[in-house]
């Protein structure tokens, strides 16, 4: 009979240990913030296989996966570039698009 309390009450600890273990998630660090130069960010182009990066008023922007910029174009731009002045003087959607995505990093002075 007192071995079947231990085992009911080692069975319990194990129990609340694992569901405790279960509540107690821990956060996802952020994931780094990328820091490139315009020399760097030349290589986020879109071509062979490389991610498509673009930097807008010093942030840079991940838009591999955004359709309109398939293949690292977009209506005669290239990524890899900062397109700043393109964006807020010719683009005549300005930088609305550009809202709707988050920041991945910032540009640095080479």
């Amino acid at each position: 009979m007192k071995t079947k309390g231990i085992v009911l009450s080692l069975l319990a600890l194990l129990l609340l240990t694992v569901l405790a273990g279960c509540g107690s998630k821990e956060a996802t660090p952020p994931a780094e913030e990328v820091k490139l130069t315009l020399e760097q960010l030349a290589q986020y182009d879109g071509k062979n296989g490389n991610k498509a990066y673009i930097a807008i008023e010093g942030k840079i922007y991940d838009v591999t996966n955004v359709a309109q910029w398939k293949g690292g174009e977009h209506n005669g731009y290239t990524a890899g570039k900062d397109l700043t002045e393109e964006i807020k003087s010719v683009s005549p959607h300005g930088l609305t698009p550009i809202k709707e995505l988050k920041p991945i990093g910032v540009l640095v002075d080479g």
